[in-house]
C-alpha cells in the first residue's frame, strides 16, 4: 500500500491563513445575497464594499479518502449588515454524520448551529477555545466583535458540505444581531420553514 508523505503547515494568525495550504476560496458581500434579514441595508452596503472580501478559507487537503482529514482556517472581517452581524454561508456536512471541529485564533466569534429539526445552539468563540461540532449539526460561524475573527478548523476528508440545507429553509432558525447594548442576541428568523419530518429522516438515514 502506498503511503502519503507527512506534511506541515504554519496558522499566520496575523493574515488570517494557512501557510502551506493546497486551497483558498473567498466569499464576498456580493456572494451572500439572500442571507441577510434587511435587504436594503444590504445593498447600500454592497454599493460601499464592492468586490471587498468579507471572509476567506486557507486548507490543506491531503485527499478526500475516508479516513483522511481536512485542516484549514476561516478569517472574517468584522460588520454588520443592518444590525445583525457578519456570518458565513453555512452548511451540514453532504455524510452528515462527519463532525467538525474549530479553534479560536484570534477575534471574539460564535458557532451557531441548527438540528434538522430545527433545534437551536450558539458556542462562543475566542481565542484557545475549541468548538465540537457533532454530526448532523448545520453550522454557521458569526464574528460578533470589533476586529477578525481567526479560527483554526478540521473536519473528515469526506464529509463534503450540503449548503441548499439552509437556503430551502428560507435560512437558519435564528438570526445574531445586535442587541444594542454592545453584544450580541439571537432572535427568530421570520422567514424560517421547519423541514419536513421525511426530509429530516432522510438526512439521519445518509449515516455510513
Amino acid at each position: 500500500m502506498p503511503m502519503r508523505e507527512p506534511g506541515i503547515c504554519v496558522v499566520d494568525v496575523a493574515k488570517g491563513e494557512l501557510r502551506g495550504a493546497t486551497n483558498r476560496y473567498t466569499k464576498t458581500l456580493g456572494d451572500l445575497a439572500g442571507l441577510y434579514e434587511d435587504e436594503e441595508a444590504y445593498r447600500a452596503l454592497l454599493a460601499e464594499m464592492g468586490d471587498k472580501v468579507v471572509y476567506e478559507v486557507t486548507d490543506y487537503k491531503p485527499s478526500a479518502d475516508a479516513g483522511d482529514m481536512i485542516i484549514g482556517v476561516t478569517r472574517m472581517l468584522p460588520g454588520k449588515v443592518g444590525r445583525e452581524f457578519f456570518l458565513t454561508r453555512g452548511h451540514i456536512h453532504a455524510n452528515p454524520n462527519r463532525p467538525e471541529m474549530y479553534y479560536g485564533e484570534s477575534g471574539h466569534g460564535l458557532m451557531l448551529l441548527e438540528s434538522p429539526a430545527g433545534d437551536i445552539r450558539t458556542v462562543e468563540i475566542g481565542p484557545r477555545s475549541l468548538c465540537y461540532v457533532p454530526p448532523y449539526w448545520i453550522h454557521r460561524s458569526v464574528n460578533v466583535g470589533p476586529t477578525e475573527l481567526v479560527m483554526t478548523f478540521a473536519y473528515p476528508a469526506d464529509s463534503g458540505q450540503d449548503y441548499d440545507i439552509i437556503a430551502k429553509a428560507g435560512g437558519m432558525r435564528s438570526r445574531i444581531v445586535d442587541d444594542g447594548r454592545g453584544s450580541w442576541v439571537a432572535v427568530d428568523n421570520e422567514s424560517y420553514r421547519f423541514r419536513p419530518a421525511e426530509l429530516v429522516e432522510s438526512i439521519f438515514a445518509k449515516a455510513r
